[in-house]
């Protein structure tokens, strides 16, 4: 039986938006993914914690744009108790062995990329794919990661058709891009993840591993090293 080919978007989500699903609803037709896991952050360094709301508000938001599609929202990496993102992607491998893995990243990040703990590592744990962001292309495509990276390139339709591909490589994902933000609406909406009803003062259960995400507590504010 074919490993289930599972697509790993992390991010922030401060908040969710249609902007990530679309993106994902994108990434799963281009690579022929059969799901995609939303890895909320703990934190991330490389952003500002000023104006970072909770784990629980995050996680919140993601399960509300999640809905009926292949998407798991996750905060996998606060149970691991891994610190860098290299750290998180060898971690499972190891724990979803049947599972061929794919890092899917905005140009914005692929941009700073080399700046991220043993980048060189994480191309060769799994293939990276990169999603066009407005106004970040030409920085991604003179970032000292692509000059790495560029001999690895494949095109999208060969990774499909491939039903996945060896490492490093490289997939860069053309389409007409979303200018929707979370830094926007936060600015249009700077209390959203202050607003609950009833059913929101609730634990939320994590799509991948079960366990419960407590409401208090968490380390959103933080942060953990990209």
């Amino acid at each position: 039986m074919a490993a289930r080919l599972t697509g790993l978007l992390g991010g922030s989500f401060n908040p969710a938006h249609g902007g990530h699903r679309r993106i994902t609803r994108f990434a799963m037709a281009e690579l022929g993914l059969d799901e995609v896991w939303w890895m909320v952050s703990p934190g991330n360094p490389l952003k500002p914690k000023k104006g970072m709301a909770s784990l629980h508000a995050r996680v919140r938001s993601a399960q509300a744009h999640a809905r009926r599609m292949p998407i798991r929202v996750t905060a996998v990496e606060r149970e691991l108790g891994t610190r860098y993102t290299v750290d998180t992607l060898h971690t499972l491998t190891r724990r979803w062995p049947k599972r061929d893995f794919v890092w899917l990243m905005g140009a914005d990040n692929l941009a700073q990329f080399h700046l991220w703990k043993d980048w060189r590592e994480i191309a060769r744990t799994m293939p990276i794919a990169v999603i066009a962001r407005p106004g970040y292309d030409v920085a991604a495509i003179a970032s000292p990661a692509m000059a790495w990276l560029r001999r690895y390139r494949v095109s999208p339709a060969s990774f499909r058709q491939a039903g996945g591909w060896g490492t490093p490589a490289l997939i860069l994902m053309r389409f007409d891009p979303d200018p929707r933000s979370a830094t926007a609406l936060r600015r249009a909406d700077p209390d959203w993840a202050m607003r609950r009803s009833p059913s929101d003062i609730t634990l939320l259960r994590d799509a991948v591993t079960r366990r419960l995400i407590p409401i208090t507590g968490d380390p959103a504010a933080a942060g953990a090293p990209t």
